[in-house]
Formats: C-alpha cells, sequence, structure tokens
C-alpha cells in the first residue's frame, strides 16, 4: 500500500477563496441550455474557501483511471481540495487498512474507486465493512435522463435512497449441518426509521414530490412489515410529500416499463442494490450514474451503481474507461463539501461533452479513451 498526498500550490489559495464569489458558467457562454444561473448569490461563511483534505482510495480495476480523470479535473478547475491518496488498496484483502480508516475518519470525505468483492469464500466485502466502520447509513444512487444521450425512456430522473448497514448485507450465516447454511436477515425499527427519515429529508429539501417504500411485506411479513410501519411513521410528519408502496417483484417490472413514474424511492438493504442497478441502467448505464454514501459524520462518494464499476480487463489495458459517473459523483462531493459553484461547473461540462456526442466511451456508443472524454470536459471548463 502506497499513499501520497498533494496539497494545493499555496499561491492558488487566494484565488481560491476569491472564485467561490464567482458566478457559475452562463447557458450563453456554453451555447446551451445546462448552465444554472443564480439570481442570489451563495454567500459562504468565512474561511469556507479553505482547500479541503479528501481521502482517495483508487480501488480495483478502472478504478485508477477514473480516479485519475476525477484528479486531473480537479485541478484544471483549481478545486479548494487536496487528495491522501491510497494506492494498493484492493476487494480482495481481509479488512481495510487502519490507516485508510484513519484517513477518513479524520477528512470526513472520501472518493472510492470500485473494490471487486470475491463471489464465495471467506473474504467479506471491503465496501461492507467501509459502510459499517463509519456508519455509512444511507446509500444514494440519482438515475436520470442526460441530455443528448438517447435511452428508451424520457424524462427519468429517480433517486434511489437504500439503507446500508443491516438486512441481507448483516453477514449472519452459518451453516446449521453439512449442506444447510442459514443466512439471517437483520431488519431493526431504529435503521428503518433513520433511512426513512433522511429520504423524507432529501425529498423535502431537493423539492422532491413523492416517496415510494419498496418492500416484500407480502411474504416478509415481519421483517419488511417493520420496515413499511417505520416508514408510514415518518411519513407522516411530512404530509406535504405524497408517500405510497410498492413490493419489490412490481417495482422491477414498473422500472422497465414506466420509469418516469418513481420520484425518491427507500428501500432496505438488498433491495436497494437490485432497484438501483436497474434504474441506472435504465437512464443511461451504469457508466454515467453518480452516488455516494453518507452517514451522520462521514461520506464516502463513488460510482452509483456497483455493476461495473471494476470493469474489465479489456477497459483496463485500453484505458477506455467511462469516468463520467465518478466525475458527477465528485461534483455531489463538492456540493456536500459547501462549494457549489465548483460543483455546478463541473456537472454542467460534464453534460455538455454528453450532449455534443463528440467524445463517448464504449459503454455510451463511443471510442474514445477515457483521456479524451476527460481532455473534452477540461476542454469545456477552460
Amino acid at each position: 500500500m502506497a499513499m501520497s498526498r498533494s496539497r494545493t500550490p499555496d499561491l492558488l489559495r487566494n484565488f481560491l477563496r476569491s472564485s467561490l464569489f464567482s458566478s457559475p458558467p452562463s447557458d450563453v457562454g456554453l451555447g446551451l441550455g445546462f448552465g444554472l444561473s443564480r439570481s442570489v448569490t451563495y454567500m459562504p461563511r468565512p474561511g469556507d474557501g479553505a482547500p479541503r483534505a479528501v481521502t482517495l482510495i483508487r480501488g480495483d480495476g478502472i478504478g485508477p483511471l477514473v480516479t485519475d480523470a476525477v484528479e486531473q479535473v480537479m485541478q484544471a478547475m483549481h478545486a479548494p481540495v487536496y487528495f491522501e491518496s491510497f494506492d494498493g488498496i484492493h476487494g480482495d484483502m481481509t479488512a481495510v487498512p487502519p490507516a485508510v480508516v484513519e484517513s477518513i475518519r479524520r477528512n470526513k470525505v472520501c472518493l472510492k474507486g470500485g473494490l471487486a468483492t470475491p463471489v464465495g469464500g471467506g473474504v467479506s466485502s471491503l465496501n461492507v465493512q467501509l459502510r459499517r466502520e463509519l456508519d455509512l447509513y444511507a446509500s444514494l444512487v440519482n438515475c436520470f435522463n442526460l441530455p443528448g444521450l438517447p435511452t428508451r425512456h424520457e424524462n427519468v430522473d429517480i433517486v434511489v435512497i437504500r439503507e446500508n448497514t443491516e438486512g441481507e448485507y448483516s453477514g449472519l450465516e452459518h451453516e446449521v449441518v453439512p449442506g444447510v447454511v442459514e443466512s439471517l436477515k437483520v431488519i431493526t425499527k431504529f435503521c428503518s426509521e433513520r433511512i426513512a427519515k433522511y429520504a423524507f429529508e432529501y425529498a423535502y429539501l431537493n423539492n422532491r414530490k413523492m416517496v415510494t417504500a419498496v418492500h416484500k411485506a407480502n411474504i416478509m411479513k415481519l421483517a419488511d412489515g417493520l420496515f413499511l410501519e417505520s416508514c408510514r411513521e415518518i411519513a407522516s410528519k411530512y404530509p406535504g410529500i405524497k408517500y405510497n408502496e410498492i413490493i419489490v417483484d412490481n417495482c422491477c417490472m414498473q422500472l422497465v416499463s414506466k420509469p418516469e413514474q418513481f420520484d425518491v424511492m427507500v428501500t432496505p438493504n438488498l433491495y436497494g442494490n437490485l432497484v438501483a442497478n436497474t434504474a441506472a441502467g435504465i437512464a443511461g448505464g451504469t457508466g454515467v450514474m453518480p452516488g455516494g454514501n453518507v452517514g451522520a459524520d462521514h461520506a464516502i462518494f463513488e460510482q452509483g451503481a456497483s455493476a461495473g464499476n471494476v470493469g474489465t480487463e479489456n477497459l483496463v489495458e485500453q484505458k477506455r474507461a467511462n469516468p463520467v459517473a465518478l466525475l458527477l459523483s465528485s461534483a455531489m462531493m463538492l456540493r456536500h463539501l459547501r462549494f457549489p459553484s465548483f460543483a455546478d461547473r463541473l456537472e454542467t461540462a460534464v453534460k455538455h461533452v454528453i450532449a455534443e456526442g463528440k467524445y463517448r466511451t464504449k459503454d455510451l456508443g463511443g471510442y474514445s479513451t477515457t483521456q479524451e472524454v476527460v481532455d473534452a470536459v477540461i476542454e469545456v471548463l477552460d
């Protein structure tokens, strides 16, 4: 494991502080209707422009490629962040190195490439370890249509909020007798209420109109019944937000036929993983959907959908991984760090490149390399 730490040059710091007061790119400047104009400026608190340390886990497969893409773009836009970078962290390790966990605890924020979890065997997922260690109880994946990227469905804008710490991912498995394995699903009122509260709070703060609870309470009457009961209690405190419920199998069918009907979805752990990857595939693919994991004190941002987040050997060798998902996740990170102007600039530039259609990786129907997409984004930023 190697660690490198790069600080934003001191000469840039005055520029970084002053640039927070500048306006984001206008629609006219980009020639497209993706810019966000503000009638009231963002007013930071004194000291908010100081560069922030972010833990960077490069991960497996395409992870180093796409995390390097983010670093290049952050440097090009002079974003007020610097990275504490960790190489050599792989999904087949038995545990997350203590130095990595300590770095995240200290910095509060992490950007992560994909970590491959071995199938079967005795190695537990490092992703799950991090969520538990840091109590990152809410996973959020935003699945939406990108202008200029054709998909089967239009007007898709779904946010999947998934409970991240219990359910089938509790890891309580044992062999009762040879040939018989018992795996326990744990649902608690505490965790169900806090994920429901997070979903409704997210909807309220982001002007969303509806929250849908996904469940299988017709079969798992106690476990998913408790989850639904908790969601209903929280829903009663938000009368301005519509609340409904849907069984998970019907949810999957509705997603692939009429995804535009969904707004915010709140789910137990396993269902959320399935629903988020399905919604991502519908809206444009896992390579373009941002996401993150958040708790009371820490946050980790990564590609939103887990499918394909480490890529294939061919993608790595040819250096053609799609960096869009992690670039948009880093825009989410910048908003989390209260750097909204930088987040707007980055998101606008990425959407411009996608809409223009000249530089796209193979998963989006193009032939571009990762670096070519990065260079195109930087050109728009400049």
